[in-house]
C-alpha cells in the first residue's frame, strides 16, 4: 500500500480571506446603526464610536493570534492545549454565536429586501442553504469575493454622499442621557460588530503560506494580516461614518424599541437603505434615491445570505471536530456520500431556522447574539494572553490581556442584564455538556469492552505491519505505472485493469474518501477501516490475479488536488478518471473534478477520461 498524507489545501489568498471575513464582520453595519439609534436616539454616535474602537482592538489582537496559530486559531483549537474544559465552553459559546449569526443575518437580509413576514423568508432561506450544504458546496471564498466587491462599491458611494451631511449631523448630535450604568448597558447591547474574527482565525489552516515559510513551520501572516486590516478599517470607518451621518436624518422617533421616520414606520432594521434614499435622493432626485435604496438592499441582502452559509458551514465543521476529539457523540462523524456530516448539517440548519421563526425580531436576536461571540472572543484572548509558551511581545500580551478584561466585563454584563441571552447561552452550554457526558460514557463502555475482549482472547503473535495486497507477486516492472482514481466498482475500474494487462504496466489504484472537514486523526486512517475502499481493492485484486496492484488511500477535502499530488508523487505515466454521473445541479454545487484535475496536472502525465 502507498501511504499518502493528506493535508488541507492552502489555497485561500488574502483577497478571499478578506471576503470570507467581510461576509460576517462587514454585515454588522447593516443592522447595528439602527439598533444603536433605537437605544440612544440622537446621542447614539457616542455608543457607536467606542464600539468601533473595541472592534479595532479585537482585530489587532486577532492579527497576533492568526500569526501564532497558522493551523487554526479559533477558540476551540487555540485553547485546547491549555484546558479541555475551557476549550469546550468556548466552543459552545462559539456555536451559540454561529446559530444566532445565521438567524440574524437571514432575517436582516429580508428586512432590507422589504418583504412581508421576513422571518418566514429567512427560515426558508436557511432551509435552502442548509440543504445545499448536503452536497458540500465549495469555493465559498470565491463566492464571498464576488458578493463582497459590489457591496464595498455601494458602501463607498453611500459614504461619499454622507460626507456633505456630517456638519448637520454634528449639529444634531446630543450628549448621552442617564448615568454610566444606563449608557454601559446601551453600549453592551449593540456590541454586534465583532463576529467574524473567529471565522478567519479558524481559516488560517487553509490560507496560503508566506513565501519564506515551510510546511514544517508554517506562517500565514502575509495572508491573514492584510485581510484583517482591510476589513477592520472598512468596518470601523464606515460604521462610524454611517452612525454619525444618520443624525442628519430629521424627524426620527423611537417607538416601542423601533425607529420611525417621517412618512415611514419601522426603519430600524434597514436604516442604511433609508439613508441612501434620503441622501442620494436629495442630491440626484427621487428616482436615483429609490434606485440607490434598492442597490443597498440587494447587495447587503446577498452578503447577509452569504454570512448565513458561512455560519452553517462553521457550525458543521466545529461539531465534526468536537466529535473526532470525543467531546460529542460519534454520530456527528457520520458522513453522507458527499463527505458532509449529516447530523451536524441537520442541526446547523434546523436550530437557526427554528430560532428565527420563534424570535422574529432583530432586537430579540441581537439580545441573544452578543453572549456567544463575546464569550468566545474573551476566552480566546484570555487563554492566549496568559500562555507563557507563546512568544508574544510584552506590548502584544498587555494589549491582549486588557482587551480580554473589557470583553469579560461585557460578557458579565450581558449575563446579568440580559435574561434571554443568559438563558440561551446556558441552554447551549447545558446541551453541549450533556452531549459531552454521553460521548464520555460511550467511550468508557467501549474501552471496557475492548479490554474484556483482549483479556479473553488467546495470545497471538504481533501481526506484521500492513503488507500490500500484491505481496508475493512478481516484482513491479520498472516502467512508469498507471494511476486510476475511482469511487466504486464499475466500468472505469475494468478499463484500467484491461489497460494494465495489455501494457504490462503496474496499476496504482487510488480511492479518495472525500470529507468536507478534516480532523487530525484523518491523516492516519487506513483503507482497511473503510468498507467501500475494501470492496474496490479486493475486487481489483481478484480480477488482476498475479498482476501487480498497489492500493492508494487518502482522506481529503479536496479530491482533485489529492489525485494530482498522488499522480505526481508516483511518477504515473497516465491518470485514468471516469466521467461522474451527476446532474447539472450537482456539478454546479460541487464543481467538475475532471476540470479541476486538468488545471493542475503536470504536462508529462497523460489524462485518460473513460466515458
Amino acid at each position: 500500500m502507498v501511504a499518502t498524507r493528506t493535508q488541507r489545501p492552502r489555497n485561500v489568498d488574502a483577497g478571499r480571506a478578506a471576503a470570507i471575513l467581510y461576509g460576517d464582520w462587514g454585515t454588522s453595519k447593516a443592522y447595528v446603526i439602527g439598533l444603536a439609534f433605537a437605544v440612544g436616539g440622537y446621542s447614539s454616535f457616542w455608543l457607536i464610536a467606542p464600539m468601533c474602537l473595541l472592534t479595532a482592538l479585537v482585530g489587532l489582537n486577532y492579527i497576533v493570534i492568526c500569526r501564532h496559530y497558522p493551523d487554526g486559531g479559533g477558540v476551540y483549537a487555540s485553547v485546547r492545549h491549555r484546558s479541555e474544559i475551557i476549550s469546550i465552553v468556548g466552543a459552545f459559546l462559539l456555536i451559540a454565536d454561529y446559530i444566532v449569526t445565521a438567524a440574524i443575518s437571514a432575517l436582516s437580509a429580508f428586512q432590507y429586501l422589504g418583504v412581508a413576514h421576513p422571518e418566514v423568508f429567512a427560515g426558508a432561506a436557511i432551509a435552502v442553504i442548509g440543504a445545499a450544504n448536503y452536497f458540500g458546496p465549495k469555493h465559498t471564498g470565491g463566492l464571498a469575493l464576488l458578493i463582497s466587491l459590489p457591496t464595498v462599491v455601494v458602501v463607498v458611494v453611500l459614504g461619499v454622499f454622507c460626507v456633505p451631511h456630517l456638519g448637520e449631523a454634528v449639529f444634531s448630535l446630543q450628549p448621552l442621557h442617564g448615568g454610566f450604568l444606563d449608557n454601559w448597558n446601551g453600549f453592551v447591547g449593540i456590541v454586534l460588530a465583532l463576529s467574524g474574527v473567529e471565522a478567519i482565525a479558524n481559516a488560517t489552516g487553509v490560507m496560503k503560506l508566506n513565501p519564506d515559510s515551510k510546511a514544517t513551520r508554517p506562517s500565514v501572516s502575509r495572508t491573514s494580516t492584510p485581510a484583517i486590516v482591510a476589513v477592520m478599517l472598512e468596518v470601523c470607518v464606515f460604521t462610524a461614518l454611517f452612525g454619525l451621518a444618520m443624525h442628519a436624518l430629521g424627524g426620527l422617533q423611537i417607538s416601542n424599541g423601533d425607529v420611525n421616520a417621517p412618512g415611514r414606520e419601522g426603519v430600524r432594521d434597514y436604516l442604511l437603505r433609508y439613508l441612501a434614499e434620503v441622501f442620494i435622493g436629495g442630491s440626484l432626485g427621487p428616482l436615483a434615491g429609490q434606485l440607490a435604496g434598492w442597490a443597498v438592499s440587494v447587495v447587503f441582502g446577498l452578503l447577509l445570505l452569504s454570512a448565513v452559509n458561512t455560519a452553517i458551514v462553521d457550525l458543521i465543521a466545529i461539531q465534526f471536530l468536537m466529535s473526532r476529539d470525543g467531546e460529542v457523540p460519534q454520530s456527528f462523524q457520520r458522513l453522507n456520500g458527499f463527505g458532509v456530516p449529516t447530523l451536524g448539517m441537520v442541526l446547523a440548519t434546523i436550530v437557526p431556522l427554528s430560532l428565527v421563526l420563534l424570535v422574529k425580531d432583530m432586537a430579540g436576536l441581537a439580545n441573544l447574539y452578543a453572549v456567544g461571540v463575546v464569550g468566545a472572543i474573551a476566552t480566546n484572548l484570555g487563554a492566549t494572553s496568559t500562555d507563557q509558551k507563546l512568544p508574544l511581545t510584552s506590548r502584544e500580551r498587555t494589549l491582549m490581556f486588557c482587551t480580554f478584561l473589557v470583553m469579560l466585563a461585557i460578557e458579565i454584563s450581558l449575563l446579568f442584564d440580559k435574561p434571554d441571552a443568559r438563558a440561551f447561552a446556558f441552554t447551549v452550554l447545558a446541551v453541549g455538556l450533556i452531549l459531552r457526558g454521553l460521548a464520555s460514557e460511550r467511550a468508557q463502555k467501549k474501552a471496557r469492552t475492548q479490554l474484556a475482549d483482549a483479556a479473553a482472547a488467546e495470545p497471538s503473535p504481533v501481526p506484521a505491519r500492513l503488507a500490500a495486497p500484491h505481496a508475493g507477486t512478481p516484482e513491479l516492472p520498472s516502467c512508469q505505472p498507471l494511476l486510476c482514481a475511482v469511487r466504486g466498482v464499475g466500468r472505469t475500474l475494468d478499463f484500467a485493469i484491461d489497460e494494465a494487462r495489455e501494457s504490462g504496466r503496474p496499476l496504482h489504484l487510488l480511492f479518495v474518501r472525500e470529507q468536507q472537514v478534516l480532523a487530525e486523526g484523518d491523516q492516519s486512517r487506513r483503507w482497511q477501516d473503510d468498507a467501500e475502499a475494501c470492496e474496490i481493492f479486493r475486487y481489483a485484486k481478484r480480477t488482476l490475479g498475479n498482476l501487480p496492484l498497489t492500493p492508494c488511500y487518502a482522506v481529503s477535502d479536496s479530491p482533485a488536488k489529492t489525485i494530482v499530488d498522488v499522480a505526481a508523487t508516483l511518477g504515473a505515466s497516465h491518470l485514468i478518471l471516469g466521467v461522474p454521473r451527476r446532474s447539472a445541479l450537482l456539478t454546479f454545487l460541487r464543481g467538475n473534478i475532471i476540470r479541476q484535475v486538468c488545471k493542475t496536472l503536470p504536462e508529462e502525465i497523460h489524462l485518460l477520461v473513460y466515458a
